[in-house]
């Protein structure tokens, strides 16, 4: 009896009973018909039970899990359930996500047919890397009457990791390899330069730097031939993640710390796609997760294995330590792209000349975020002297962003100012501009 559920259907009819009780009590000749109505509603609430019951397997049912979820994307999970009844059936679907998604409310509705199968699917949207556990996938059956549900329970525990955002690896691939990168409409990355590494002569097309024409094959063929280069493969694209307290700020459920994973994760997809080598390599009191810049098979696995199972308390951040390990580490000249946040001018003077040493043997780039808050105070429109106040002080804060950009850009420093939900296009895009320019 344990499974047995009664609907609200049947409680509803009582009170219908009783209301004919009510008015019995004025109208004699009623009362009979309320004990006639009180003695259908039993006898109708015991067929449906039998109706339900009588069928041990009475439906079959599956939760399709994905290997693992996708930190910060929409996950779907999928649920097929058949009818084994005679007869048409309402179901009401209750799974036992994993508490991390703070879900109480979960239900989902369905009727399905005699002998069919109904496949559905909802969305999950992980905000945190770790392991979520699936309970009891239960659906509760109940006949086209209604009075009584029967419970069944299906794929009672399931684990599942999630892991850096990976669905859209295949989308950033695709955008990469392309001649023009999709940036908030469209943006032409104009190569400025080209590495030394010859690939063949062919015939010159609108748009070819005229600086490439081969006069020789030119005049042989007697129409214009151009050099054509291929990007210099094998360079070493390093990634430092910043695990400090300045990277716990949340976005949209999502730590900037978690950001920068999952951006580390798409870039260095793109990268290996490239033929270069990606390593990374995380910092706070001390450096953690180190991953040299290789392009094996399999490095991309290793990567996203170290960036699943960084933890950090979110202490200050020592940057000395950091230049001490990337100086005795990092022995060739490397892409650097440090993913970190600087909130003020002077947070980033008192931690400038450990930048500016990495700077001095590496190409350094430095990746940090617009405040998303900030933005939508700056470009409100304010009607009371405290929007006016408030866009001010965010104006300031703007002011003083540009300001570290400045500051970066005298010692050769690059940078990346961009909002959280921006930054796996935006680092890629950087990543495919200097590769253009061939400034590594």
């Amino acid at each position: 009896m344990k499974n047995l559920y009664i609907n609200t259907r049947f409680f509803f009819a009582l009170i219908g009973v009783g209301i004919l009780y009510v008015f019995a009590f004025f109208f004699p000749f009623l009362m009979w018909a309320a004990h006639i109505a009180l003695l259908l509603c039993f006898l109708a609430a015991m067929v449906d039970y039998l109706f339900v019951f009588n069928q041990k397997d009475g439906i079959s049912a599956q939760r399709i899990l994905p290997e693992k979820l996708s930190n910060g994307d929409e996950n779907p999970v999928k649920v097929d359930i058949k009818n084994n009844y005679g007869f048409k059936i309402n179901v009401r679907v209750i799974d036992e996500i994993p508490f991390q998604f703070q879900k109480r409310d979960f239900l989902i509705e369905k009727q399905i047919e005699l002998g069919r199968n109904n496949f559905f699917q909802y969305i999950l949207e992980p905000k945190e890397r770790g392991e979520y556990n699936f309970g009891s996938l239960n659906i509760y059956v109940s006949s086209p009457l209604g009075f009584v549900s029967k419970r069944f329970n299906f794929q009672k525990d399931a684990n599942l990791p999630a892991y850096p955002s990976f669905i859209h690896l295949r989308k950033y691939e695709l955008m990469a390899l392309q001649s023009e990168f999709l940036l908030g409409g469209i943006k032409k990355i104009r190569k400025l330069g080209h590495t030394m590494e010859f690939e063949q002569i062919k015939d010159y097309v609108p748009g070819d730097d005229i600086r490439t024409i081969n006069w020789k094959a030119t005049s042989k063929t007697n129409r214009l031939m151009v050099n054509q280069f291929q990007d210099e493969k094998s360079q070493r694209i390093f990634m430092l993640i910043d695990t400090g307290r300045t990277m716990k700020m949340p976005f949209k459920g999502l730590s900037l710390l978690d950001y920068s994973i999952n951006a580390t994760m798409a870039l260095s997809h793109i990268i290996l796609k490239k033929g270069d080598r990606a390593g990374m390599m995380t910092f706070s009191k001390k450096t953690e997760n180190k991953i040299a810049a290789e392009n094996k098979s399999g490095q991309l696995r290793k990567i996203s294995e170290a960036l699943y199972n960084i933890k950090t308390d979110f202490f200050e951040s020592d940057f000395n330590r950091l230049y001490q390990d990337v100086k005795y580490s990092l022995n060739q000249r490397s892409l650097i792209l440090l993913f970190t946040n600087f909130e003020t001018l002077d947070g980033l003077n008192r931690q400038l000349k450990y930048l500016r040493g990495i700077a001095k043997n590496h190409l350094l780039v430095v990746v940090f975020f617009k405040n998303a808050e900030l933005q939508t105070l700056i470009h409100k429109n304010p009607e009371s002297m405290q929007e006016i106040y408030d866009e001010i002080i965010a104006e300031k804060f703007e002011f003083e962003k540009k300001l570290i950009i400045q500051e970066l850009r005298k010692y050769g420093i690059y940078t990346v100012y961009t909002l959280p939900e921006n930054l796996n296009i935006d680092v890629i895009n950087k990543y495919l501009e200097i590769k253009a320019r061939g400034i590594l």
